[in-house]
């Protein structure tokens, strides 16, 4: 769709006025400003955008639409059930998979998607409290789910499932599966300036760290080829049917202000609902790559990204530096220099499988050359 800012006016505007004013970040009273995209609705959508970990830029283009749409459905509002091809999506949703969680049913997260593992989950829920296992939620599944209470206690279900996987994976990279995710591709470049690509490079970078992983055992895949792309839900869907324990999203930024630089991570998190892994391993990402390329520290923060959101295991995003920052792009266009890039990321995903006792100052660890 095409996005809608500030000085629009129609009945789209309207309609998004009418969904921020439902939620209680809108007085929608005066009629005058129904159909009109002002200051107000901007300052509602940024409002909107920065609490679900949407980029903030006052815009409503695809992702903040649907984010909008799902926003007004409260648990109970609608029956709830797997559609194949077209899962049902909004917070009852998420609403629903939480207390799934909370109750301790395997789910990866609350992502607000019915999908076929939050089938499954509510299945197991039914046939538990001697239901009819139809995985429908539906009124008889709503007050069963109202009379109970959590069964996991002592800390956050999910983490404590998330914390244990890691643990019995063990140290060693031999046997993971990492899917490698280099951004754009195809038609579309990303960020192009003075003739360097966003999409080249991040392929560049992909192609070393594979290497480097695939010498130490790792099972890897790319979700695109040097030519073409993908959409987020492509990539997303990959790396789940491959049954990936990691996935690496590789981006290079650019901003309309040549000053903006440095290096910042993505990881899934929105309120209380957050892939805590993914949160650790953008974290080790993050300082090993600030530590080994002396670059600006932009930190991590959660976003809900289709490919951080729909990958069932932990996915991270980096950005890896600024096209639009001459200084960055000098560091970028060096080859040694992403070779320290994919070092970096390369002992980030080893760190994360060590001990804490085993575990590194960040900077100093280095992967045998022996073992590439």
């Amino acid at each position: 769709m095409q996005p809608l800012r500030r000085g629009d006016v129609g009945q789209a505007v309207g309609e998004v006025r009418a969904m921020l004013a439902s939620i209680g970040l809108l007085n929608n009273q005066s009629s005058s400003a129904a159909l009109h995209f002002d200051e107000d609705t901007e300052l509602a959508v940024r409002h909107f955008q920065q609490r679900r970990g949407i980029s903030v830029d006052g815009r409503v283009g695809t992702e903040t639409y649907s984010a909008l749409t799902g926003a007004h459905w409260k648990l109970g509002d609608r029956v709830l059930a797997h559609e194949a091809g077209q899962p049902q999506t909004g917070d009852d949703v998420t609403v629903l998979q939480t207390q799934l969680i909370e109750l301790g049913y395997p789910l990866a997260r609350a992502d607000g998607v019915f999908g076929l593992s939050t089938a499954q989950a509510l299945r197991g829920f039914q046939r538990d409290y001697g239901l009819i296992p139809d995985s429908i939620c539906g009124p008889d599944t709503l007050r069963a789910l109202r009379q109970l209470g959590r069964r996991v206690v002592g800390g956050r279900p999910q983490l404590l499932r998330d914390m244990v996987a890691v643990a019995e994976a063990g140290p060693s990279l031999l046997g993971k599966r990492i899917v490698l995710d280099p951004g754009h591709g195809g038609s579309d470049p990303g960020v192009e300036v003075d003739g360097v690509s966003e999409a080249e490079l991040v392929w560049d970078l992909s192609s070393r760290i594979e290497g480097r992983l695939s010498a130490l055992g790792v099972q890897t895949w790319l979700t695109r080829g040097p030519q073409n792309g993908a959409s987020d839900e492509q990539r997303a869907q990959l790396a789940n049917e491959v049954g990936a324990d990691l996935v690496l999203s590789l981006h290079v930024d650019g901003s309309e202000s040549p000053l903006a630089n440095g290096i910042a991570a993505y990881y899934y998190g929105a309120g209380e609902s957050s892939s805590t892994i993914g949160e650790r391993l953008a974290d080790l990402a993050q300082r090993e790559l600030v530590a080994r390329t002396g670059m600006l520290d932009d930190r991590i923060h959660g976003k809900t990204w289709a490919l951080l959101r729909l990958t069932r295991m932990p996915a991270v995003r980096v950005e890896l530096g600024y096209l639009t920052s001459a200084a960055d792009r000098d560091k970028l266009s060096e080859p040694l220099y992403r070779d320290t890039i994919a070092e970096g990321l390369l002992v980030a995903v080893q760190r994360l499988y060590l001990p804490v006792g085993d575990d590194p100052t960040t900077g100093v660890m280095r992967i045998p050359a022996e073992a590439r």
